[in-house]
Order: structure tokens, then sequence, then C-alpha cells
């Protein structure tokens, strides 16, 4: 081995590589202006769902009001997730671990390392928010026909903070669905045939 070789094998035998909590987490002006933009995203959704309510919401081309609503709170909802980020991915050092992983493209993304620090965010299933499959609302936890960002599946909170019952099971419902496409593209499984 040459010596710059065996000079890395030994910084990484004595220092190693590896991820802790503080690499994850949030400083507190991060914490309170993504809880600041998630407050103000929610009353912009507000304002959407009342519109849609006393119809005056404005129609998008092709699409019926509640279609309209549907895609105008996931663009709010989505813009806040990505602010966010960008937020969270401006305040992290050059040497910050998770970061060094995603910038020499061995795993990750920024969008992974905004979940774990910032905010989670809208969790889509088939393309849209989560839908109403418990008796016109999405969990029993909420009320009929609601249409606000917590009932139909925006996760405010990031992994460091900690998810409420409601966002993890929101959450795992979209991982679900990414799961099972990627198990289906991968190998005749006999998934779909079993469903």
């Amino acid at each position: 081995m040459s010596r710059l070789a065996r000079l890395c094998c030994r910084a990484l035998g004595e220092r190693g590589f590896s991820i802790g909590i503080e690499d994850v987490t949030p400083s507190l002006d991060l914490s309170n202006s993504v809880s600041d933009m998630c407050g103000t995203g929610y009353v912009e959704c507000d304002q959407y769902i009342q519109d849609f309510k006393e119809n005056k919401l404005r129609l998008l081309p092709g699409c019926s009001a509640e279609e309209s609503l549907e895609a105008e709170v996931s663009r709010v909802l989505n813009k806040l997730r990505e602010k966010a980020g960008k937020l969270c991915l401006a305040g992290l050092m050059r040497y910050n671990a998770p970061m060094a992983m995603t910038n020499c493209g061995s795993k990750g993304s920024e969008n992974n390392i905004a979940q774990m620090i910032a905010c989670v965010g809208n969790q889509m299933v088939n393309g849209a928010r989560i839908p109403d499959g418990f008796e016109s609302r999405s969990l029993p936890h909420f009320e009929r026909f609601s249409k606000t960002p917590q009932a139909k599946g925006f996760v405010r909170n990031s992994f460091y903070t900690g998810l409420e019952p409601t966002e993890f099971f929101f959450h795992a419902m979209a991982g679900r669905e990414g799961l099972v496409d990627t198990a289906v593209k991968t190998a005749n499984t006999g998934y779909m045939q079993r469903r």
C-alpha cells in the first residue's frame, strides 16, 4: 500500500465515519422558522378551504371545485416543505455527516436530510393526499369531510422532533406504497396476485 492509503486507513481506523444525533439536531432559529412557515401555510390552506365551502374558489382549467382545492392545497404544502428543506440545508455545516453522504452520492438525498431535521412534509398515496377511507374522513381522529392539512396527511414534525400517532400512520401509508412499487418492479414476487 502507498503511504497515502496507509494514512487513510489509519485515519478511518482511529476516527471512522458515523452519524450522531448532533448531525440532525436543528438550531432554535430553524425550529422557529419552520414553525412560523407551517403556521403561515396552514392559514393559506384554511383560506382555500373556506373559499371552497363558500363556492368562491377559483377553478383550475379542466378541474372540478374539489380537484381545484386539492391541487391548490397540495401546491401550498409542497412549497412549504421545499422552503423548510432549503432553510435546513442552508444552516448545515459542510462537514455534516448526512450532507457528506448525500454530496458524495453514497446514500440519501437532500430531501432525506430535510425530513430528518426540518419537516417530513405532505404524504401522498396514488399521487394525491390521503383519501377519506374511514366514514368520510381519513382517520377517526378528525371531523367528517375535513380537508385540513393535518387530516389529509401533512406531517409537520421532523424525524428528530418525532411524529404524532396520526402523522406516523400517514407516513406508513405512503411508505408502504413506495415499498410495494419497489418490490413489484424488481422481481415477480407474486405480491399483486396474492393481494
